[in-house]
């Protein structure tokens, strides 16, 4: 039976068997839906509305949650049997607290029985999948943002950062400039979301979304509760806030800037490997022009090397950018579980959960 690789963000969870040149077989929702116990208690219709995140700004705060989630995806999903648990491979947001690895495996070994458990950083997973071992991740996810620099297949923490803002943010600002334009209409998160996928777009340079601002054709969409909206610039203000995050009320510098700044904390001698191995993901990546205004604003850097992007192989499944972390874990999967490099039920048993530093990071 071939490993699981799981890569649990804020929004979704990506799942399945490790074959690297396909898209992962699962992808669900991570948040859940309280189901209550008894479904003759009083209470049961007070909890049909609740919502449950396992998995907060990238990482698991919820275990009970994210237990019963796992337990969905491995049993139910990809048809596991209780008493013959394979082999699993976890992806690992930046800056994750060690307690929170240790809780992890703890619990994948305990309450799963697996036979064998590794995990390694998002960075270095969505290098291999374009097939770079050394490079920069720009990774927007929903609930963070992580800039990352790797050489070697080793992050540079030094020269790493994450930010607390991602797709949430986007979804909240577009939500905000919707119902300005739009004083009379209830909008959901929910139905912002589908709109922010399907219409959020990022202007060609400042210039052009300055004159956006000044006019811009607008376009009728029906919601589907039959209200009928108007979408115009609002479409191109939550692009631009990934270039200007004043807009968001964020005294930070623009996506291209930070990354420069951050590789500028490294050894001179690894800029040009780093910076000209730039590659996009996670779901805000995907955004219509965003690619593109990246570029250009790359090429008006003030730095001696420019970000350059890396285009993924034509083998690699479409819309990569979405799922970059699974696809190089199902990659990397096909490696260290053969070579016998993962954390075994022994290995746990002897040293328990701190062995997960000593051989996965």
């Amino acid at each position: 039976m071939e490993a699981v690789v799981v890569d649990a963000g804020t929004k979704l969870l990506k799942a399945g068997f490790a074959v690297p040149d396909q898209p992962p077989s699962m992808v669900i929702p991570t948040q859940m839906k309280q189901v209550p116990e008894d479904e003759s208690s009083t209470d049961a219709s007070l909890l049909e509305n609740v919502i449950v995140d396992p998995v907060v700004r990238g990482f698991i705060r919820d275990w009970d949650a994210m237990e019963d989630l796992l337990s969905h995806v491995l049993y139910t999903g990809l048809g596991w049997e209780i008493g013959n648990e394979g082999q699993i491979l976890f992806t690992d947001p930046l800056a994750t607290p060690k307690a929170v690895r240790e809780q992890l495996v703890q619990m994948m070994f305990e309450k799963f029985n697996i036979s064998g458990f590794f995990a390694s950083e998002q960075a270095v997973l969505s290098l291999y999948a374009v097939g770079r071992i050394s490079g920069c991740t720009v990774d927007i996810g929903h609930g963070k943002m992580d800039i990352a620099s790797v050489i070697e297949g080793a992050v540079q923490h030094i020269s790493s950062r994450r930010f607390e803002i991602g797709g949430l943010d986007l979804t909240n600002l577009f939500a905000q400039e919707l119902r300005k334009s739009n004083p009379l209409v209830n909008f959901s998160i929910s139905d912002v979301e589908k709109l922010k996928e399907r219409y959020a777009s990022c202007a060609e340079d400042d210039a052009a979304y300055q004159k956006i601002q000044q006019a811009c054709p607008e376009e009728q969409h029906t919601l589907p509760d039959g209200q009928v909206i108007k979408i115009g610039r609002e479409r191109y203000t939550v692009g631009e806030a990934l270039f200007q995050p004043s807009i968001l009320g964020l005294e930070l510098h623009g996506i291209v800037e930070q990354l420069v700044r951050c590789i500028s904390t490294v050894s001179s001698e690894n800029h040009r490997q780093l910076l000209e191995n730039t590659v996009l993901c996670g779901g805000s990546a995907s955004m219509t022009g965003f690619e593109d205004r990246f570029q250009k604003e790359a090429s008006l850097s003030s730095s001696a090397i420019r970000p350059c992007l890396v285009k993924p192989p034509e083998y690699m499944p479409d819309n990569l950018s979405k799922y970059s972390a699974w696809v190089g874990g199902a990659i990397l999967a096909k490696v260290v579980f053969p070579q016998n490099q993962h954390v075994t039920k022994a290995d746990y048993d002897e040293t328990g959960p701190s062995i997960v530093h000593r051989k996965c990071f």
